[in-house]
């Protein structure tokens, strides 16, 4: 199947555009996180999260009310929201003290945030979950989160340093740390809370960044043979087109599942699928733009190496003559000179 036939775009002409992009939304996403921060799930802040079905139509503020006047310590630092569809009547509580955790003791947070809500005489309700982490336990899964993308930047350098060229790693790892930073960005843009669901997901988009940067330049290491006297900025825009439609193809079927997660998988997921949907854009568009800038600005703009083994001489020019260039030939004895007429 071919969307695209016979392009010829000049990807590379828009780098230094895409690269200052990337820069404002990561510098902003920077800003962002060192202002407000960005959330943390129960599993790596630590806390109870208790989530309440009510007969009655409730409204946020009316239960972040209950909680500031009822609930021991004033319901500093709670977060509260709707959950789910609203017309289910669902309050997500979340509050950053913690139980014990072992035995009938595990639930006497969550019985806290009940008893502040009966005070208030909210109605009746029903509990339909409750959640209770240790901060211990959220510092552990932080520590190893960091220690797993750290060493699968430097499996994705080693392995493609081997099985290319070392460019070639330097490009997948400088894409895959861009997709990392924009799509922090944006969560901390949207106040997604990063939690099990969204790690997994970042996971995944890491993989599926590096599987269709892998592609292209799998392309232009064949091209690279094939087209041994044209310039390294020719090469990469050639494959890249020459990759198109698999990228749209396959991107565009990762994007349309990931929307409909988004859209019809209900509040657990949305962290989730928002994951992906920003990791499958940043990551097609870093594959292009990202790692293939960082090819053609390593190797510069002159012909592939390959071209200093092809069998045809390099022309002359002013500076070199063509006698220089021509193979050494075995010495002629001296001509006799010629007799006197």
């Amino acid at each position: 199947m071919h969307i695209f036939k016979n392009t010829h775009f000049d990807f590379l002409r828009w780098r230094w555009h895409a690269i200052g992009l990337s820069w404002v939304i990561i510098i902003a996403g920077i800003v962002t996180l060192a202002t407000k921060g960005i959330p943390k799930g129960v599993e790596f802040a630590g806390g109870t999260v208790v989530i309440e079905k009510f007969e009655q139509p409730v409204s946020v503020q009316q239960v972040r009310e209950a909680l500031d006047r009822n609930y021991p310590g004033g319901g500093q630092n709670t977060v509260v929201q709707s959950f789910g569809d609203p017309a289910l009547r669902m309050v997500m509580i979340r509050v950053p003290q913690v139980g014990s955790e072992a035995g009938a003791s595990l639930t006497v947070e969550a019985q806290k945030v009940e008893d502040a809500l009966d005070k208030a005489n909210l109605g009746k309700r029903t509990r339909e979950g409750a959640e209770i982490v240790g901060a211990t336990v959220g510092e552990e899964l932080t520590r190893k989160g960091i220690l797993a993308t750290v060493l699968s930047l430097i499996g994705i350098l080693f392995y493609l340093a081997f099985r290319f060229q070392f460019s070639f790693g330097v490009g997948a790892v400088v894409a895959t740390i861009h997709d990392l930073l924009i799509t922090l960005a944006f969560l901390a843009f949207f106040r997604y809370d990063m939690s099990l669901n969204v790690i997994a997901a970042i996971l995944t988009m890491t993989g599926f960044s590096t599987n269709d940067t892998i592609v292209i330049f799998d392309r232009i290491r064949e091209n690279l043979r094939g087209m041994r006297r044209d310039s390294m900025h020719h090469i990469i825009n050639t494959s890249i087109n020459q990759t198109l439609t698999r990228t749209v193809i396959t991107s565009g079927t990762a994007l349309l599942t990931a929307l409909a997660l988004f859209f019809f998988c209900g509040e657990v997921l949305h962290g989730f699928a928002f994951t992906m949907v920003v990791g499958i854009i940043t990551g097609t568009y870093s594959s292009v733009f990202i790692a293939a800038a960082i090819i053609s600005l390593w190797k510069g703009t002159a012909p592939a190496r390959a071209a200093s083994h092809a069998p045809n001489p390099t022309p002359p020019s002013p500076t070199r003559p063509a006698a220089s260039l021509q193979q050494p030939q075995r010495k002629q004895k001296p001509q006799r000179k010629a007799r006197a007429s």
